[in-house]
C-alpha cells in the first residue's frame, strides 16, 4: 500500500505551497498558513487550527526522563535566561573529549563570552541584575519578589536613571522599593547590610525611583513589624498579641504618625512585657530595632499617655 493511501493529504503547518489543495472549500479563495492556523483571505474561513502542539514538552516518556524544552523565561537574567552555555570537559552524553575538542570547545567558549553583551548597556544591566540576585539571596527572597526587584531595576535602566548613579546603590534601591510596594516589614538597613554601598546613597537610589516611576510603596505600620521583632526577641504569643493590640490602636489613634514604624513597634513590644511580667531591657529591644535606648523610652511614654 502507497504511503498517500496511508496518510491522508493535509495543510502543511509552517510552509505555504502553490498547489491546488490550497484552496478554501467553501469559497474556493487563496488559503494561507502559519504556525497557528490555517485561514482563507477571502472569507475569512478558519480550515484548521492548532494542528501541532508548539509548547514545550514537559512529559518524558522514555527511561532517561528526556524534555525537549529548556528553563523558563526569567526576569532575573539580562537575556531572559536564553544564554548558551558551552561544558568544557565532556559531551552531552558524558564521554570523555579528546585534546582536540577540548581546546576546539575552550575557543568556543572564550568566543561565546566575548559576544556575550551586544553593548555596554547589556553589560551594565547583567551586573545590576546579578547585585539584584545576590542582595536577594542574601535576605531570603522568594523567587516571585526576587523577579520584581529585576524587573523594578530593568525599568529603571530604560528610564536613564542609572546615569551619574551607582549600579549598586540602584540595585538595592531596587530590592527595597519592591519590599515597599509589597508592605514586607524589612528595614532599610537590612538591605544595606547586605549591598556593597552607603545607606546615604541607596536612601537617595530608593528616593529617585519612587519619584521618577511612581512606586505603588505602601505606608510601613508598627504593627507590621511586631512579628518580626517578637521573632527575634523570642518572646511567647501572648506578649506578641498584646503588643499588636497596643500598635494597632495607637495606629487608630494617629499617635503612631510621623514616627519610625520598627522603634515604635519595639516600644509596643517592651510595654506588653512589662505587662505580662517578662522583663525586657531597653537596651536589647532597641538593638532588635536598630534604634536607641532613649527612643524606646519615648516612645514607651506615649503608649503611657495613652493608656492603651
Amino acid at each position: 500500500m502507497a504511503t498517500r493511501e496511508i496518510y491522508e493529504t493535509s495543510f502543511d503547518e509552517d510552509i505555504q505551497t502553490e498547489s491546488s489543495a490550497n484552496q478554501c472549500p467553501e469559497c474556493d479563495g487563496w488559503v494561507t498558513t502559519n504556525s497557528v492556523e490555517t485561514v482563507c483571505e477571502d472569507c475569512g474561513l478558519v480550515v484548521d487550527e492548532n494542528r501541532i502542539d508548539h509548547g514545550p514538552e514537559w512529559r518524558s516518556f522514555d527511561e532517561d526522563e528526556r524534555e525537549r524544552t529548556g528553563a523558563p523565561l526569567t526576569a532575573a537574567r539580562h537575556d531572559r535566561g536564553l544564554s548558551t552555555e558551552i561544558g568544557r570537559s565532556t559531551d552531552a552524553n558524558g564521554n570523555e573529549l579528546s585534546g582536540q575538542k577540548r581546546r576546539r570547545v575552550a575557543r568556543m567558549r572564550r568566543e561565546q563570552s566575548r559576544g556575550r553583551f551586544q553593548s555596554k548597556a547589556e553589560r551594565n544591566l547583567a551586573h545590576g541584575l546579578g547585585e539584584v540576585r545576590r542582595i536577594a539571596s542574601v535576605l531570603e527572597f522568594v523567587e516571585s519578589v526576587r523577579d520584581q526587584a529585576c524587573q523594578l531595576f530593568r525599568s529603571a535602566q530604560n528610564e536613564d536613571l542609572l546615569r551619574g548613579r551607582s549600579i549598586e546603590a540602584i540595585a538595592a534601591a531596587s530590592v527595597y522599593g519592591t519590599c515597599r510596594c509589597n508592605g514586607h516589614s524589612r528595614l532599610l538597613d537590612d538591605v544595606v547590610d547586605a549591598a556593597r554601598v552607603e545607606q546615604s546613597r541607596v536612601a537617595n537610589a530608593y528616593k529617585t525611583l519612587n519619584t521618577e516611576l511612581g512606586l505603588p510603596a505602601q505606608p510601613v505600620r508598627p504593627s507590621d513589624f511586631i512579628p518580626r521583632l517578637a521573632s527575634e526577641l523570642d518572646v511567647p504569643a501572648d506578649i506578641r498579641q498584646r503588643a499588636r493590640r497596643l500598635a494597632e490602636q495607637s495606629e487608630s489613634t494617629g499617635a503612631a504618625s510621623g514616627v519610625k514604624p520598627s522603634a515604635f513597634a519595639a516600644a509596643c513590644l517592651y510595654k506588653a512585657g512589662r505587662e505580662e511580667g517578662r522583663w525586657l531591657t531597653q537596651t536589647e529591644v532597641a538593638e532588635a530595632a536598630s534604634v536607641t535606648a532613649t527612643t524606646i523610652r519615648s516612645h514607651r511614654d506615649t503608649l503611657s499617655e495613652l493608656a492603651v
